[in-house]
């Protein structure tokens, strides 16, 4: 589903899927309710951030009499307050005077590289070196677990205009993860026999036909990938595209090959993204989650927590109860991570904690399964219990949910309270402590990774480890 077109689909049933990019805004009807200033606003900063739109989220999801504050367009929709206002006047000022193509990516490339794209060590730390030079499109952050990023599956059936990975869409080559084949997967893991689960991401790999995931899926059956008892799907196709499951010529297919997974005797879990709960109350979104559920697969649910779209606990109550009525299992609420436009999404972590513990109140025991609000940090998956007093220091009480250590997983720590804090890097440690236990460690990983790749982009023969481009954290 890549390229420039608009994308028309049409499934046996009559559904007709239309992708709207940025060359199509004024292709959008409902869009012609809206002053033009607006529309050169989202244009402009569709420029910088990755745009695209599909006809059952314009036509089935977003209430038109709502916007712009409607949730599902601010999700759908770049806004110009997600750019700096100084960035914002300069793009817009070169679009609306219709400079050439080469000006306005020129300005749009800095902008881009100074937003952070690859946040937490994605694109250092996180990218196994093997003979010399970095695997395309795996990431092994965690013991367990290995990121597999197929190549056709890097763009999406709608872009959530929060997403971290906003790179992958942005077309600069060297900013993406992505994987042609699955020989080099399968040979890390035969020679990785701690890692256990396998996630396919993007992207949405189901963007992709069943026949290519079949090719990427198939491999990580065989016998000799016995220790390989999970594989994650990482999609919002439930949400974005619930007729993948339903009508699309090859929806019978699909569910044949999640079947195929669980007679395997894998796990399969099924990494649902949900952001609102206007994206469970359509029928079709309903009908799918069950067929997907039937197959064997369980279906997991997570979001960030982002301000304009879902930053109130009854939404994320409404939200949980709603999965669990329909059969799938609440696991996260992310905070928003500190890439892209994140100063127009974020909360700070004392008003998340508070929205967590307000929505968890709400709900019964089974909606109780979900973690957070996590930060997927540099270190680790780190959730805040909450907010407390140690005798007279008022406190964050902090855990790891996942490390890059497995001995920090669990260890509670503690951080100065700062109700301006919307990330890990901007807390301290509590109580006078120099650095948090896990600084001194996360120092070593570093130096380790730092030696390996000098060693490697000096050896003879051997071809350098593709590093971040200038400017990437």
């Amino acid at each position: 589903m890549s390229g420039t077109g608009a994308l028309t689909l049409h499934t046996d049933t009559g559904d007709r899927f239309r992708l709207y990019r940025l060359e199509h805004l004024d292709e959008i009807e409902q869009l012609r309710r809206m002053p033009r200033s607006e529309i050169d606003g989202i244009r402009a900063t569709a420029h910088v951030l990755p745009f695209a739109v599909n006809s059952y989220v314009i036509n089935e999801l977003i209430d038109w009499d709502r916007v712009p504050d409607d949730p599902m367009f601010q999700l759908t929709f770049p806004q110009r307050e997600m750019l700096h206002a100084a960035d914002f006047e300069q793009v817009h000022r070169l679009v609306k005077a219709g400079a050439p193509q080469s000006d306005i990516q020129s300005v749009v490339r800095q902008i881009q590289f100074g937003m952070n794209p690859h946040p937490a060590g994605q694109s250092t730390l996180n990218v196994p070196m093997v003979g010399g030079r970095a695997i395309a499109g795996i990431q092994h952050k965690y013991r367990e677990t290995v990121l597999f990023f197929p190549s056709r599956g890097q763009t999406c059936l709608s872009y959530c205009t929060y997403c971290f990975r906003w790179p992958q869409f942005v077309g600069i080559d060297e900013m993406k993860f992505a994987a042609r084949e699955t020989d080099e997967l399968v040979g890390y893991l035969r020679a990785h026999p701690d890692v256990s689960n396998v996630l396919i991401t993007g992207g949405d790999p189901l963007v992709m036909r069943t026949t290519l995931l079949r090719r990427y899926v198939e491999p990580l059956l065989s016998d000799d990938l016995a220790g390989v008892t999970t594989i994650r799907i990482g999609t919002k196709s439930l949400a974005f595209w619930p007729q993948r499951f339903l009508t699309d010529p090859d929806a019978d297919d699909l569910l044949r090959l999640f079947e195929q997974v669980v007679r395997s005797g894998r796990h399969l879990a099924f990494m649902a993204h949900f952001s609102h709960p206007r994206e469970l109350e359509t029928d079709v979104a309903q009908r799918a989650i069950a067929r997907v559920i039937a197959t064997g697969a369980v279906v997991r649910t997570q979001a960030p927590l982002i301000r304009h779209v879902n930053d109130e606990a009854d939404t994320w109550a409404r939200m949980w109860s709603e999965q669990v009525r329909l059969g799938a299992v609440p696991y996260y609420m992310f905070v928003e991570r500190d890439t892209g436009p994140r100063d127009y999404f974020e909360v700070p972590l004392d008003r998340g904690w508070r929205i967590f513990r307000d929505a968890y109140s709400k709900v019964s025991g089974l909606a109780r399964t979900v973690r957070g609000p996590s930060m997927s940090a540099t270190p680790g998956k780190v959730v805040i219990d909450g907010v407390t007093l140690i005798g007279t220091e008022e406190v964050f009480a902090l855990r790891f949910l996942q490390a890059r250590r497995p001995e920090w997983v669990g260890r509670p720590f503690f951080a100065r309270f700062d109700p301006d804090a919307a990330w890990l890097d901007d807390l301290q440690p509590a109580f006078g402590q120099p650095e948090f236990f896990f600084a001194a460690g996360m120092r070593e990983i570093e130096a380790e990774h730092a030696r390996s790749r000098a060693v490697h982009s000096t050896r003879p023969g051997r071809r350098a480890a593709p590093t971040a481009p200038a400017g990437v954290s």
